[in-house]
């Protein structure tokens, strides 16, 4: 099982797409500093998340959303309606 989600930073007001086999494990990961992208926008909150059967299903949908570049496309996900 894999998951495609969509995180949440109040202080950065920016939203981040991934994916991953155990979200629980990856939102502690986006949460925890480490010198990386996702640092600045700790605390991480998550606003949705989908699940696939597969790997390349979560790819594809994950590289769907980020073609977009639009926040309103995710924020429409976010409601149910993407």
């Amino acid at each position: 099982m894999y998951i495609v989600y969509i995180l949440f930073s109040r202080s950065l007001d920016r939203y981040y797409v991934g994916y991953t086999n155990s979200l629980e494990r990856r939102l502690s990961e986006h949460n925890r500093k480490k010198g990386k992208y996702t640092d600045a926008g700790i605390p991480w909150e998550l606003v949705s998340s989908e699940v696939f059967n597969s790997k390349s299903g979560a790819m594809v949908r994950e590289k769907l959303i980020k073609s977009k570049k639009s926040r309103k496309y995710i924020e429409a996900i976010i409601q149910g309606k993407g």
